[in-house]
């Protein structure tokens, strides 16, 4: 097991998170960062925001309980905070404040909780909606700060055969298996400085995200009938 480094006393406060509470606070992360006028977030707005199918490795199929059931684990341990009001209740994450990431950071750990272990040339690529970095070596220099013994938050995975760049995974589980690494597959092509994420992977991007905020206002327009 790759396992994390020395943390800082704040940091030590933050256990070891599961598959399904990664999934939701990247997704809050997420959401965040790229349609700040939806966020927070409605339950029903998380689950499709977690279950989409684009930019997710895994894809999953989550439900209501799952995704309840860990935000009330993540709330007890104030990684997530619940809004109540007239409205819909929403979800908001407190992992980055938690962890004091700053946005390049906040971008580079939001994919990977997404997206699984990546290159530093993948990150880059992948970032354009959550963060502008200025190059490669700006993403390669969260990863290290993020990486340092005091924080442990990212680990170095060995290069695979053929790979001409070593790829990062986060440590929020803990640790990374490298014998399940090794037989991992990955589902992205090699990607070089210039490659951007198809059209049809952006046009569905953004009918999930559309999807996830009439689903919210549907949510407020049924409470305000019932009342």
């Amino acid at each position: 097991m790759i396992r994390a480094g020395a943390m800082t006393e704040n940091l030590k406060q933050i256990r070891d998170l599961d598959a399904v509470e990664i999934r939701v606070l990247g997704a809050l992360l997420e959401k965040e960062q790229t349609t700040p006028d939806y966020y927070p977030l409605t339950v029903n707005a998380l689950i499709a925001a977690c279950n989409q199918k684009s930019n997710r490795d895994p894809v999953t199929a989550l439900t209501e309980t799952e995704i309840v059931e860990a935000l009330d684990d993540l709330r007890a341990d104030v990684l997530a905070w619940r809004t109540d009001g007239a409205r819909a209740e929403k979800w908001s994450q407190s992992i980055s404040r938690r962890l004091e990431l700053d946005p390049g950071e906040k971008a580079v750990l939001t994919l990977l909780m997404l997206r699984g272990p990546q290159t530093a040339g993948e990150l880059r690529s992948r970032s354009g909606r959550l963060y502008a970095f200025d190059g490669l070596d700006e993403v390669e220099a969260a990863l290290r700060r993020l990486a340092d013994e005091d924080r442990g938050l990212t680990a170095e995975l060995p290069r695979r055969p053929g790979q001409k760049e070593n790829r990062w995974c986060h440590l929020l589980a803990g640790g990374v298996s490298e014998e399940a690494e090794a037989v991992s597959p990955t589902h992205a092509a090699p990607v070089s400085a210039g490659t951007r994420r198809t059209e049809l992977a952006e046009r569905v991007e953004k009918l999930e995200t559309t999807v996830a905020r009439l689903v919210g206002d549907l949510e407020e327009l049924t409470r305000r009938l019932g009342g």
